[in-house]
């Protein structure tokens, strides 16, 4: 008998059983599910928090700037245009900032194609708070006018909310200090976006 096959095919088996039990113990709140965390030494500033947040957030973002062009290009509504190109010029550099730390960390770097985010059943496990389906957004694209602008509002309420609560999974669990600086910046910026969105809709004919 080859026993150091034995042994070998025990240890494979013994350590397959510990991944299951770790992958089954129990989900925490993250952008990525804990079976694909990637494997970061401990030694590095960032941590398995740190990716997942940047590579949720850069679709998340990438769909809050289609959303604002399509503002841009639908609405004649001065405080709706307004914010779309608030959020516009806040997302697009936080993106290209994100998919830095991922190249420099080698990690993957979700794209950032528009209409790329819709589907979020096929974004690698990864849960995407907030985000809007394909069909909210061929709504989106089919409503015009005092419609378009309520509907969009409420969309981007829902979209902020999400963004809001995955950086405040980043806070919470990350390590790199940038990234949770970014993670503060997002709750702070979006919070405030998102109180002046509730007031628009008292201002929107009904």
């Amino acid at each position: 008998m080859n026993y150091r096959r034995v042994f070998s095919l025990i240890t494979a088996t013994i350590a397959a059983g510990a991944l299951v039990a770790a992958c089954s113990s129990g989900e925490s709140h993250s952008s990525m599910s804990d079976a694909s965390k990637p494997t970061i030494p401990a030694s590095a500033n960032f941590n398995s928090t740190d990716v997942g947040f940047a590579q949720g957030m850069i679709p998340h973002h990438v769909q809050a700037v289609e959303m604002a062009d399509l503002a841009l290009e639908k609405t004649t509504n001065a405080d709706v245009l307004a914010l779309a190109k608030q959020i516009k010029a806040a997302q697009n550099p936080e993106i290209q900032t994100m998919s830095g730390w991922l190249e420099s960390w080698g990690q993957k770097v979700p794209s950032t194609d528009v209409g790329a985010g819709h589907d979020m059943a096929n974004m690698d496990g990864m849960m995407m708070d907030g985000m809007m389906t394909e069909a909210d957004m061929k709504k989106l694209e089919s409503s015009s006018g005092t419609a378009f602008d309520r509907l969009w509002i409420e969309l981007m309420i829902q979209h902020h909310e999400g963004a809001v609560r995955m950086s405040e999974d980043e806070l919470k669990d990350g390590k790199n200090p940038d990234v949770k600086a970014l993670a503060q910046t997002i709750i702070t910026s979006q919070q405030a976006e998102i109180t002046e969105m509730n007031v628009l809709l008292t201002k929107l004919p009904s």
